[in-house]
């Protein structure tokens, strides 16, 4: 059996399309089907999300970026399941006095699975409001 690796292989056109935005307080690079995982956020597995706060969206044609968040964008989410991250020790000594504390933590996560990043161009064009004519005014003599 042989295997044979092309070199010219096309790639997914999604595989360049990619945001950075915030979710849970922190700054993740969101990428088309793949999953992350964020603080604990109260939803139902299987429940679809919106992000909104998008700093950057980047594809292979152009980079949008906000100030400070670009707009008509959004990151939709689909929360995979709840779960607990690995155990992490906090030790605390007070040196010469015999005083010792050993604490664990397990933060809460929710893993959500990214479905699909949108940037909406067609009313990104600004709006012109019309303005009334100005009313001739009487000058006197």
């Amino acid at each position: 059996m042989t295997t044979t690796k092309n070199s010219t292989s096309k790639k997914d056109p999604e595989d360049n399309l990619f945001a950075i935005a915030e979710a849970s307080g922190k700054q993740f690079l969101f990428k088309v089907n793949r999953y992350y995982d964020l603080d604990r956020i109260k939803a139902k597995e299987k429940e679809k999300l919106t992000l909104e706060n998008i700093l950057l969206i980047s594809d292979k044609d152009s980079i949008s970026v906000g100030k400070p968040y670009v707009k008509n964008a959004k990151i939709e989410l689909e929360v995979i399941s709840h779960k607990r991250d690995k155990k992490i020790i906090v030790y605390k000594m007070r040196p010469k006095k015999k005083t010792r504390r050993k604490m664990g933590h397990r933060q809460e996560l929710t893993r959500v699975m990214v479905k699909s990043i949108t940037i909406d161009k067609t009313s990104t064009k600004a709006t012109s409001k019309k303005e009334a004519p100005k009313k001739p005014t009487k000058s006197e003599k």
